[in-house]
Formats: structure tokens, C-alpha cells, sequence
């Protein structure tokens, strides 16, 4: 048998980026799409207010099993060779809504919730390895406060506390997209690369500064591209 020996430069290059990005409300989280290279979206929110400028090809999601025929479709298609990016908007929607309709079908919530988990999971990972793509989820912002020091933290939200909680470690890259003021007063939106003592942040990659400006597509090439400052 034959052992096929790759360079982990040229591996990450074939497999892409595998991104989570989380942020509040109206931050830019799924006008953030638009800057991904050749984008498709997986989305299960109505509000695609903020790409009326942009002709993006548009899948809803309202179940899981939505959610694993658009993997299907972008695994084996052809149509989705045309596409570089699969960008799920927003996984924490998506969730809501699949377990709503979990919860519908059994008579104990716990066990709908139990199927949410091993679902979701299954299939996040699922995308997360769709190899020759690359895969951004956004997710929304949750708020964790410490019981003991009552500091507060930031990070995805996901239905139930043990989901969100794994979610990060599904990803090398974790973005939390944020806004920040200039000199002048001027708002501008970042994305934040590295965690600090408040938000969840991670870059495997040692590509990126601390904060970047929030468009994928210069993001991703950094991360491909090392030698790009």
C-alpha cells in the first residue's frame, strides 16, 4: 500500500479555512459574507437586508435535514464547484429553529434537546471538514457572567450551555467581529483575532494581528500566505 506524504503548507491550502465568527446584533456578521471569495450562504434568518447590493446565492435551512442535504450538495455537486465559500448564517439561528421544530415532534424537551446536540454536532463537524471549501459559521454573541468574581466574558451563543461551549474548539480560527471608535469618533468594525481577558478569540494560524479588518477574503490569504505583513 502506498503512503501519501503532503506538505501541511499545501494540506491546509486544498482543505481551506474553517472559521467561526460571532458578534452582536447589526454588527455585520451576514454582510461579512460578501467578502468571502466566491460565497454561497446557508441561512436560516430573514435578514439578508444588508446584501440587497450583492447577487449571493441564498439556501434556507429550517432542519437538520436541510442542514446535511446542503452538505450533500456542496460535497458532491457540480453546481458547487463554483462556489469557495460556505458561509452558514447563523449557525445559532439555525439551532433555534431546528430545535423548535425537535421539540414538536416529542412529547420530553430533554430529549429533543439531547438530538439537537448529537445532530448539530455531527453535522457542524461535517462542514468543518468539507475539503477543497472553505467554511465560515457565524454565530451570535452570548454573555457569561462568572458566579464567583462576577467578571463577564464573551463568546458564540448557542442553544444550552454545553453547545456553545464546544463549539470553539470545532475551529482553528475563532473571529469575534466588533466595532470600535477612531480619534475623530467614526465608527469602524474590526475582527478580533486573539482572545483577550473579556472575548474568545483564536488563530491557529500565527497569521494574523490581534485585530484584522473584517473582510475574509484578505484574512484567508494571510493565513495562506504567510509572508503577506
Amino acid at each position: 500500500m502506498a503512503i501519501n506524504i503532503v506538505s501541511s503548507r499545501n494540506a491546509s491550502a486544498s482543505h481551506g479555512i474553517k472559521a467561526l465568527v460571532y458578534g452582536k446584533a447589526g454588527y455585520g456578521k451576514t454582510y461579512l459574507a460578501s467578502t468571502a471569495p466566491k460565497p454561497i450562504i446557508l441561512s436560516a434568518e430573514s435578514g439578508m437586508l444588508s446584501l440587497r447590493g450583492f447577487d449571493i446565492p441564498v439556501i434556507t435551512i429550517k432542519t437538520v435535514e436541510d442542514l446535511t442535504e446542503a452538505y450533500l450538495w456542496a460535497l458532491n455537486s457540480d453546481e458547487a464547484k463554483g462556489f469557495e465559500t460556505v458561509y452558514i448564517d447563523s449557525i445559532s439561528e439555525i439551532a433555534e429553529v431546528v430545535l423548535t421544530n425537535a421539540k414538536a415532534q416529542v412529547k420530553d424537551p430533554r430529549q429533543a434537546y439531547g438530538e439537537l446536540i448529537e445532530k448539530m454536532m455531527m453535522t457542524l463537524k461535517a462542514f468543518r471538514d468539507l475539503p477543497g471549501k472553505h467554511v465560515v459559521m457565524s454565530a451570535k454573541q452570548s454573555i457569561l457572567t462568572d458566579s464567583v468574581t462576577q467578571a463577564v466574558t464573551y463568546g458564540p451563543s448557542m442553544p444550552g450551555s454545553r453547545l456553545g461551549a464546544e463549539l470553539p474548539y470545532l475551529f482553528d480560527q475563532v473571529f469575534q467581529i466588533g466595532v470600535g471608535k477612531t480619534p475623530d469618533g467614526q465608527d469602524y468594525r474590526f475582527l478580533r483575532c486573539h482572545p483577550d481577558m473579556q472575548n474568545e478569540a483564536k488563530d491557529r494560524s500565527g497569521s494574523l494581528d490581534a485585530l484584522e479588518p473584517p473582510d475574509l477574503a484578505l484574512v484567508f490569504n494571510k493565513i495562506l500566505n504567510p509572508s503577506i505583513k
